[in-house]
């Protein structure tokens, strides 16, 4: 499973509690969204993490920016993400960035809005923020592999409610 989490905004811990907090526990790969705050956040993660990628984000210092890019690209169970905070210019500057890098899923932050929107082109998945919601639900996402080669993902609360799911082909 990947987990995908963004906006910790937090200046001495991860903030991870419930489904997100076993999430990221049992995920084979952790992604960030940006936003951590500081290194000690970002090392807290680490630790928890079996393998963590992450961007930096607009709020993160400077040795969080020393430390991260702040546009990321990985694979995940045959699927090709693009990671990065914020886009100025929106969905469409996000859907751009995945079609300049070829992505199935360009994952962004900085709303602290969970959000999924699906075009033919790629999928923009926002996880929320888990730890500071900012009046939309606790959230992250999770992508599991399934045979047929699809990722099945779906956005999660903390308390570990599905509210949206999809799937991934690529």
């Amino acid at each position: 499973m990947l987990t995908v989490i963004s906006d910790t905004h937090s200046t001495d811990n991860h903030q991870l509690s419930g489904q997100t907090y076993e999430a990221v526990q049992n995920a084979e790969m952790v992604a960030h969204a940006g936003d951590f705050m500081c290194e000690s956040v970002l090392d807290a993660l680490q630790r928890e993490a079996t393998q963590l990628v992450g961007v930096a984000g607009n709020n993160d210092d400077t040795g969080i920016r020393e430390r991260l890019p702040t546009t990321r690209q990985f694979t995940f169970a045959g699927v090709q993400f693009v990671m990065t905070h914020t886009r100025r210019g929106g969905p469409t500057a996000l859907s751009l960035l995945g079609r300049e890098r070829d992505a199935d899923v360009v994952i962004f932050g900085h709303s602290h809005r969970p959000t999924v929107i699906e075009s033919e082109e790629c999928t923009l998945v926002n996880p929320g923020s888990h730890a500071q919601p900012r009046g939309h639900r606790a959230a992250h996402a999770e992508f599991d592999p399934q045979p047929t080669g699809e990722l099945n993902g779906r956005l999660i609360t903390v308390d570990g409610d599905v509210f949206e799911s999809f799937t991934i082909t690529n």
